[in-house]
């Protein structure tokens, strides 16, 4: 009988030990490939001269964190967790989900056409455009008032002048101007650091440069000039942090937004483009994918000297976010985007 209990405590003894064992190897595990990813990241971000921001996180766990360089180059004004930059057309799955909520609201349908709320698309021309295709890009327009690119839903033509309508028609459907439904959206999903170019009142804002770290010139009139018809503020006109970047994630691909049916609609590939920097990608409603493995929703964002990129892998819950304040205008978009070409294929390999 003495016998047979030790045995057993010997039993539990081994069993707590290799627990022990299990536990701190999968640390050991863990915490060598975040520290492979931090040096792969850092020499990314070394070899590059980045300026900017670029975090990456699990779920909500900071896996990696580098604000590097300046926010204000004259004053030698450090960046940190509270800078906001210009983040371009990332802006454009926020304007998707504003019209995606109007939808739910029964205030519109997707196939709707365009000429129902707005005037200039009652031409012969536009009438058959519909809101889905201002949302995937088919519907061939690139500037307003212009010749189509090609019928409507027969190709792929990216227009800033289709998400501009598309915040026309947030602020009729709702009664409301596109800043204030936006701002809603802001506080759903916790996003307390961010604005637009229209509606930034102060704050730590990026100031935005084109050229290299040591011959730059700053851009005038930021971010007041992302209000202009070059860009528009539904677009490409948002305001935002690292921080309220990844509370946007996790709000939206949480179910926290909008409805899961909703949001399969937002990311289901409906159209394909071959994008200047990513290559061939899917395009959803205002959101890119991948066309292979990982599944990953993204969007790079652009405005003169801020090039950006915010990418989710939803099987792992994985958020990337690279942010940036200068770019050297003389060089091609993949020598501007190398640093976030680099990361992503870094994080794509998971």
């Amino acid at each position: 009988m003495i016998k047979k209990t030790q045995m057993k405590n010997n039993i539990k003894i081994q069993l707590g030990f290799l627990f022990l064992f299990l536990i701190a190897l999968f640390s050991f595990s863990g915490k060598s490939k975040t520290g492979k990813l931090t040096q792969q990241l850092d020499a990314v971000c070394e070899r590059n001269n980045f300026n900017g921001s670029v975090a990456v996180f699990d779920g909500t766990v900071q896996v990696y964190r580098k604000n590097k360089g300046f926010s204000d180059f004259s004053n030698k004004t450090k960046i940190n967790k509270n800078t906001m930059f210009a983040i371009g057309s990332i802006s454009k799955q926020f304007t998707a989900v504003l019209i995606l909520l109007q939808m739910e609201q029964n205030r519109l349908n997707l196939d709707d056409k365009v000429s129902e709320y707005v005037k200039e698309f009652q031409t012969k021309e536009y009438e058959s455009i519909t809101i889905r295709q201002l949302l995937n890009h088919t519907s061939g327009l690139n500037t307003l008032g212009g010749k189509l690119m090609f019928k409507s839903g027969t190709g792929f033509y990216y227009s800033n002048d289709g998400y501009n309508t598309l915040g026309r028609i947030i602020e009729k459907t709702s009664g409301k101007s596109y800043n204030e439904n936006l701002l809603k959206v802001f506080k759903k999903a916790g996003m307390t650091n961010s604005s637009t170019g229209s509606s930034f009142n102060g704050g730590d804002f990026g100031l935005v440069y084109v050229g290299s770290l040591n011959r730059y010139e700053k851009v005038r009139n930021m971010p007041e000039r992302l209000n202009s018809s070059k860009v528009g503020i539904p677009a490409g006109g948002i305001l935002s942090t690292v921080d309220d970047l990844l509370n946007w994630n996790q709000a939206l691909y949480g179910g926290r937004i909008i409805k899961p049916k909703t949001l399969e609609l937002l990311t289901t590939q409906s159209s394909v483009r071959e994008h200047s920097v990513f290559g061939k990608t899917g395009y959803g409603l205002g959101i890119m994918r991948n066309t292979q493995a990982p599944v990953a929703y993204f969007h790079s964002g652009y405005v003169k000297g801020a090039p950006s990129l915010l990418v989710y892998y939803p099987k792992t819950k994985i958020s990337v976010i690279i942010l940036s304040n200068i770019a050297d205008e003389s060089k091609q978009q993949e020598v501007i985007f190398r640093p976030h070409i680099e990361i992503k294929e870094i994080t794509d390999g998971g």
